[in-house]
């Protein structure tokens, strides 16, 4: 799963560096990825000391009258000149305009071309090797500040291919002519525009999907789309080469033949279209299943919770009752997109139960007397209040909450320690390597 911020800087898929203009030390080298992109209007720069990574993969600073300064592409410890491109009364935001002194020795050549133009990948002047230890510091700071409860000792960010891993994109087609040759390119979004950013290979996209760009895709969307024409085009490379494509407006016919998908996870094959969301990095997704698994049979075994019943909230496709549903005598998914529900009845037996509506009106109407076995995977909004509150008075005593933002993850956890439940185990999933995005699984119980 994007990121962002209304600002041009050096950061996810459209962070643009202020051209300097004499550097101030002209005998000391700056790294490669720490040089301005291409020049924007000048903005107030100032002189400051990044002090830690932040929340977004932001370096944070202090300006001279105090405020704190946001600052993208910057490191820990870094002494850098920062334009301010955004300003409130008690915060700033800003970007690297030149690394001064002091370069972080995790700092590193961005790979991609692109980097400070296109509008992802915002990480990619740390060392891959290093991103999921800075990104677990963060957190650990994060659910301290928000939660007011330190991380386990034991807590483990899994990683997996640092590049050629994302097997899920949202493309730009953009289609143009040359006398009677149609011409079809390819782009992301600039950050918060609707500018393009043109590109021939993209490094984070599976081999695969740069190799459908570069040849199929130009013969499928040249002539359909008008001379002068963007369409966002929908991308899945299902594991196995076999690439699927949805855009809006789809004829039924060419989305029956293109756009459906079946990936094989963990020795199950799931079934899921180009249109729906889908996991963007099949490569770690076994691990994150193997640990819900884990704790799915830890609840079990403990009497925590029970073989009764599995419900599985915010479920997509069917995807974690899919893999799970041998182990339980009930289950019931409960996912308001009717498309996700279609393909969540292909993935589940006869005997589950596949329910469309919002899962906190379905708890609101549904009582939890047992107690059940309950998986939440909500979007980045976290739960709804309705179906937090639904969830404390039920008979639930164990819940795991995969999140795929930890900010509303620790707002939501704070609310479930007041109703009694404790963190019994925490892990973290870099899906998107080079971006500060980090999913985390949570097992709660009381």
């Amino acid at each position: 799963m994007q990121i962002g911020v209304s600002f041009l800087s050096l950061s996810p898929m459209s962070r643009n560096f202020y051209k300097p203009g004499k550097p101030r030390r002209p005998s000391h080298k700056r790294p490669a990825s720490a040089r301005p992109a291409y020049s924007v209007p000048a903005r107030e720069v100032f002189d400051v000391r990044i002090e830690k990574m932040v929340q977004g993969g932001k370096g944070m600073a202090r300006l001279p009258d105090g405020r704190v300064c946001f600052v993208a592409g910057a490191l820990p410890g870094e002494f850098c000149k920062v334009a301010v491109t955004f300003t409130k009364k008690d915060f700033a935001r800003g970007h690297v305009v030149e690394l001064l002194e002091g370069a972080n020795p995790d700092r590193v050549e961005a790979r991609c071309p692109l980097y400070g133009k296109c509008g992802g990948c915002s990480l990619q002047h740390l060392d891959s090797a290093k991103q999921a230890e800075y990104l677990a510091q963060v957190e650990r700071e994060n659910f301290r500040r928000i939660a007011r409860i330190d991380l386990p000792e034991d807590f483990k960010v899994h990683t997996g291919p640092a590049w050629g891993y994302r097997n899920r994109a949202r493309v730009v087609v953009v289609c143009d002519q040359a006398g009677d040759k149609p011409i079809v390119r390819f782009g992301f979004r600039k950050q918060e525009s609707n500018s393009v950013v043109l590109f021939k290979n993209c490094p984070v996209l599976t081999p695969a999907l740069n190799d459908f760009l570069q040849g199929r895709a130009r013969e499928i969307f040249a002539g359909k789309f008008r001379p002068g024409r963007e369409m966002e085009v929908n991308l899945f490379d299902n594991g196995a080469g076999e690439i699927s494509y949805y855009y809006e407006g789809m004829p039924a016919r060419e989305f029956s033949e293109n756009a459906a998908s079946v990936a094989e996870i963990c020795g199950k094959k799931i079934e899921s279209d180009a249109s729906v969301f889908f996991q963007s990095n099949l490569a770690l997704l076994p691990a994150l299943v193997q640990s819900v698994r884990d704790a799915v049979d830890e609840g079990l075994a403990s009497g925590e919770a029970s073989d009764e019943w599995l419900i599985d909230l915010f479920s997509g496709v069917g995807f974690f009752a899919a893999l799970l549903q041998e182990k339980f005598k009930r289950v019931t998914t409960v996912e308001r997109e009717e498309k996700c529900l279609q393909h969540a009845k292909v993935n589940l037996s006869d005997t589950c139960e596949s329910i469309s509506a919002p899962a906190e009106e379905w708890l609101a109407s549904n009582v939890v007397n047992i107690p059940a076995t309950l998986i939440v995977d909500p979007p980045r909004t976290g739960l709804p209040k309705e179906a937090l509150d639904a969830i404390a008075e039920s008979s639930v005593n164990r819940l795991i909450y995969v999140s795929c933002d930890p900010v509303t993850l620790a707002r939501d956890y704070a609310k479930f320690a007041a109703a009694g439940f404790a963190l019994k185990h925490a892990e973290g999933f870099a899906f998107y390597p080079q971006t500060p995005h980090l999913e985390m699984m949570f097992v709660l119980s009381r």
